[in-house]
């Protein structure tokens, strides 16, 4: 039988409805890699209630009960967002492998056994990359997909189609825990981790209950942490701007110079002031708004404030390896 220890991590926010789903699907994951011996029995679930307004934490804190020494429930003290939840259940495992996946189970568990034999094989961190997006609209697949196609371009190192369900080895986790920041952007991060890595294709499942918890502005927030904590090039792309507006500037002058002094047809004032004043004023505020996002990460790093506090956690094990 295998020695190695699994940790399940799932992160969740108002999952009410999705939970009485979820739990028993992850505990018979957990069962079958065991009864395959693929996994140590003493593997177990970690799930993380990142500040939920509903039924979560109750229906975690049961579960806790009805399977000691199986399931551990986690408590964040308020909510945090998600990357900061999956990272607060990440920090408190001590398996050998650890899978992240989200509670609404639409990356589907049964990827997990490959993802494990994977490890076995010799891979250190196992991405779980998306084959289609035929589930999403067309709206979503067409972002979604740009995104990465944008990112690429920064110079930013993403697997294409790979958001957080991957598995880690102890090695590779405790590595990314050794990444201070607080503006966290995981599937980048564990990126730079490096070690040994493959990769496990899978379809997207529909969600079977309750509601995205990410929304279009979510989404777009999550979307601009990755390009600013990454990339550098937006502040490059300011300087490339400031010389493309003198040199469109020094045009516009020499345009406006030669309408006054070799034609009848300029209006006094007007043009040599306006469209200067409309053009370099854009660009001006363009630029301060990226170097105020640039300036603001670096505020609320240089702080170095807790990412998250725990408030809550049950395990209902005496003996916790």
């Amino acid at each position: 039988m295998s020695d190695k220890t699994l940790a399940i991590v799932a992160p969740c926010y108002n999952e009410q409805e999705m939970l009485p789903t979820s739990i028993p699907v992850l505990l018979q994951t957990l069962d079958t890699l065991i009864n395959a011996d693929k996994v140590s029995p003493a593997s177990r679930l970690y799930f993380v209630d990142d500040g939920s307004r509903d039924n979560t934490w109750q229906q975690l804190a049961d579960a806790s009960k009805a399977h000691p020494g199986r399931i551990v429930a986690i408590r964040l003290s308020r909510n945090k967002g998600h990357q900061n939840a999956l990272l607060a259940g990440l920090a408190s495992t001590s398996e050998d492998m650890v899978v992240s996946i989200d509670a609404d189970l639409q990356d589907d568990p049964v990827n997990i056994e490959k993802m494990v034999d994977a490890y076995h094989n010799g891979s250190e961190v196992v991405y779980g990359v998306r084959a289609a997006r035929d589930t999403d609209t067309k709206f979503k697949r067409l972002t979604a997909e740009g995104y990465y196609h944008v990112m690429k371009k920064l110079g930013v190192d993403l697997v294409f189609n790979h958001a957080d369900f991957r598995l880690m080895s102890r090695r590779a986790l405790n590595a990314l825990l050794e990444y201070p920041e607080s503006q966290l952007f995981l599937r980048g991060m564990v990126r730079e981790v490096g070690f040994a890595s493959s990769v496990v294709e899978y379809d997207r499942q529909s969600r079977a209950a309750g509601e995205s918890k990410y929304p279009l502005r979510k989404m777009l927030s999550l979307a601009w942490h990755g390009i600013s904590s990454f990339s550098t090039a937006p502040l490059r792309a300011i300087t490339l701007l400031g010389i493309t507006a003198s040199a469109l500037s020094l045009m516009t002058l020499l345009w406006v110079l030669a309408t006054r002094l070799l034609t009848d047809n300029a209006i006094p004032g007007w043009t040599s002031i306006l469209l200067p004043l409309l053009f370099i004023g854009s660009v001006q505020l363009l630029s301060l708004g990226v170097i105020g996002e640039y300036l603001a990460k670096l505020y609320t790093e240089i702080k170095k404030r807790p990412r998250y506090h725990i408030s809550e956690r049950l395990s209902n094990q005496a003996d916790e390896h």
